[in-house]
């Protein structure tokens, strides 16, 4: 299992909201967080079989900006 952490603007409770269905239905990804109160909103996400690129595009997908760190 890998871990990926991308900086994020994911900076509210109504953000994590938004990004979540996106980010649960990607497969291989078992766990997810994004730490608001950091000032990069660090998003952390435990995958299996997802890679970089594919969390990446989901983030952006719901509207997102990420860039992995």
């Amino acid at each position: 299992m890998e871990t990926y952490k991308f900086k994020t603007n994911i900076n509210c409770g109504s953000c994590v909201k938004a990004v979540t269905p996106h980010l649960n239905k990607l497969e291989g990804v078992q766990e997810w967080k994004v730490d608001t109160d950091n000032p990069d909103k660090v998003l952390e996400v435990q995958a299996s079989e997802a890679d970089a690129q594919a969390i990446k595009s989901t983030v952006e997908k719901a509207g997102f900006k990420a860039e992995q760190i």
